[in-house]
């Protein structure tokens, strides 16, 4: 397993200003700390290189787990997962109306929407108690 010194984890959660850089969870409302996941994971050859990390919340990163591709649900077909180094969020995702659950847009955006979850029950239910109380969704954009 891949580890990385503490000031490349603070680079991280800093460049992700401190949100999931998948479902956009935000760690200050989460009750698992966060992990700094290889986007292409070192059991595939992936380095701990800053281009190759990403902050992720426990759920999206238990889930990807070694995953780099994903099926997208409409088409079929296996596509590469949404990469936020190289990827645009907007380009990929968007909100539903109420902000509660993240829609692909495109063959990345709904394959990485199947395969990490990103509207698992809990988040979901974090997304609108959160929207309530007017923290959600987050101002800053990754």
């Amino acid at each position: 397993m891949n580890r990385v010194s503490n000031e490349t984890r603070r680079i991280v959660f800093e460049r992700a200003n401190g949100l999931c850089e998948y479902c956009w969870s935000q760690q200050a409302f989460c009750p698992d700390s966060f992990a700094v996941e290889h986007i292409n994971p070192g059991a595939r050859g992936g380095s701990d290189d800053l281009d190759n990390l990403a902050l992720s919340c426990q759920g999206c990163n238990n889930h990807k787990y070694i995953a780099i591709e994903g099926v997208d649900p409409v088409t079929g077909k296996t596509v590469v997962l949404f990469n936020p180094r190289i990827h645009n969020w907007f380009e990929h995702f968007r909100w539903n109306g109420d902000y509660s659950q993240i829609i692909g847009l495109s063959q990345i955006g709904r394959a990485t929407v199947a395969r990490l979850h990103l509207n698992r029950m809990g988040i979901v239910n974090l997304r609108q108690a959160l929207r309530k109380a007017g923290y959600h969704p987050p101002s800053m954009g990754i």
